[in-house]
């Protein structure tokens, strides 16, 4: 019954802006740990940046410093906002929930949204 519906995603250029929205249904966001993960074309599923009891608690080191993940618990909703964007961000971006601790492990969420597509043009 849990369902994670992700929004935002777009097409932009380089050192454009987008903001991604995760809202859940059947799951609370600020319960444990909810994640962002990318995959673009014949490459790995990776992970973006995670959010635990509603804190940040991690990104990865290529989006440090221009991606951001927080929430909006009156929305049941988490976000993914998206700066100084690179061509190498283009993938489909998938939301995660249900990690009882921090990671960026894809294995140990139980709960994926069906993604969102992000191109960026160079």
């Amino acid at each position: 019954q849990v369902h994670l519906v992700e929004s935002g995603g777009g097409s932009v250029q380089t050192g454009g802006t987008l903001r991604l929205s995760c809202a859940a249904s059947g799951y609370t966001v600020s319960s444990n740990c909810m994640a962002w993960f990318r995959q673009a074309p014949g490459k790995e599923r990776e992970g973006v940046a995670v959010s635990c009891n509603g804190l940040s608690a991690g990104s990865h080191d290529s989006v440090k410093g221009r991606f951001t993940i927080s929430q909006d618990n009156a929305k049941n909703t988490v976000y993914l906002q998206m700066n100084s964007l690179k061509p190498e961000d283009t993938a489909i971006y998938y939301c995660a929930a249900g990690s009882p601790f921090a990671t960026l492990l894809a294995t140990r969420y139980e709960y994926w949204g069906q993604g969102t597509q992000v191109t960026v043009s160079s």
